[in-house]
């Protein structure tokens, strides 16, 4: 079998950028190890800046979205127990982000895909890349028993922190950088309407951060930070609701509607970047090369504007014979990268209570968050970062 590009991991990433080259005329494959139903059965939060609605209506998967997503024009912050509103929108020149699903940004882009009768091999065993540094890298897999092989022109690495595609860089060309975060988050997702319709709530209390988000207006996903060793069999639905309600100022507590959860889930906090994100014929793209801690909600967004820099390059290697963009990919997309860690590592640092910090940290932490909610250019410089910089 032979294709242009050959795509590892069915994800938004790896969906979105065959979208994007099957629109440009460019032959594409996409290869998963696990099956369809897995990968839409992967809870993940869903809050997407505007160049990533733009993405997904440009390759005809926004229907559902702009129907059912629902546009935030602000978010609040919590400290002190106060509630302080930052206007995204008016600070931002009309900007906003929309709160869908990852799992329903997913699920669209495979009907699209199925729809536009493009290949893509689920359950795929043993997936390896090879001789991704020559002209003439190749993919292998098994699938029923057997033993395939696809040579391509390039290999998209969209397959995660965990994929094949980054373990296969020798050790010696890539550069890893990172910062694992002492606590982590304990996620309920509940079908209950949100506490706020049109705001994400964060909380920044001595007891620890909260956060409060929407789905959908009857679904809501809230978090609390937790320690990092904690397991989710020690948290009942009724102690995350008793202490997300401690945390959150007395009004907005009242408000809560609890509910049965019907997924709960812990996820640790990591800040990772991979140097560089092109090897030879392989280019990384998503998780594969970077994770940013969900607080600034950047996480599918980097991998959308990943994907958008790296189908450019293809268009213009393809249609207009030229280089420049995939030996320019690694440098534009890192730009962009390390600027949303600067981002989701600052907003993690002023909402969550460190070990170490003690009550001097957290004075400064509400120095600090007085000073954003109270100076228009701060709150300015927030609300551009969360809205998402320009592409």
């Amino acid at each position: 079998m032979r294709t242009q590009v050959a795509i590892i991991g069915a994800g938004p990433s790896g969906l979105l950028l065959g979208a994007l080259l099957h629109k440009a005329g460019i032959d594409n494959i996409i290869i998963e190890r696990q099956s369809g139903d897995y990968v839409l059965g992967r809870i993940r939060a869903g809050i997407l800046e505007q160049g990533t609605v733009d993405l997904l209506k440009q390759v005809g998967a926004g229907e559902r979205m702009q129907t059912e997503g629902t546009v935030h024009h602000s978010i609040e912050l919590v400290f002190k127990n106060q509630r302080h509103a930052i206007d995204v929108h008016g600070l931002t020149d009309g900007k906003v982000v929309t709160a869908y699903g990852q799992t329903e940004v997913t699920r669209d882009l495979m009907d699209a895909r199925q729809a536009a009768g493009l290949p893509t091999v689920y359950e795929a065993g043993d997936v390896s890349i090879h001789y991704f540094d020559s002209a003439q890298p190749k993919v292998r897999y098994v699938k029923d028993g057997q033993t395939h092989e696809i040579a391509c022109d390039f290999i998209a690495g969209c397959d995660g922190f965990h994929g094949v595609c980054r373990a296969s860089v020798p050790k010696a060309s890539i550069q890893e950088f990172e910062r694992v975060y002492p606590f982590g988050w304990l996620g309920v997702l509940a079908d209950v309407p949100p506490v706020s319709p049109h705001a994400i709530v964060y909380g920044n209390h001595e007891r620890g951060f909260s956060l409060c988000s929407m789905r959908s207006l009857t679904r809501s996903r809230y978090y609390i930070q937790c320690a990092i060793d904690d397991k989710v069999e020690q948290w009942s639905d009724q102690a995350f609701w008793d202490e997300l309600r401690l945390r959150l100022d007395p009004k907005l507590a009242e408000r809560i509607i609890t509910g049965p959860s019907i997924e709960k889930s812990i996820a640790p906090l990591r800040s990772f970047v991979a140097e560089p994100m092109r090897f030879g014929r392989l280019f990384l793209a998503g998780d594969a090369a970077h994770i940013v801690p969900p607080t600034g909600a950047k996480g599918l967004n980097l991998a959308a504007s990943d994907v958008k820099y790296l189908s450019d390059a293809f268009v213009d290697y393809y249609i207009d014979k030229t280089e420049a963009g995939i030996d320019g990919y690694s440098e534009r997309s890192l730009r962009r990268v390390w600027k949303a860690e600067r981002f989701s590592w600052s907003l993690t640092t002023l909402m969550h209570r460190f070990p170490d910090a003690g009550g001097f940290g957290q004075k400064i932490q509400e120095a600090e968050l007085e000073y954003l909610v109270s100076s228009k250019a701060a709150s300015t410089a927030l609300a551009e970062n969360y809205v998402g910089l320009p592409l």
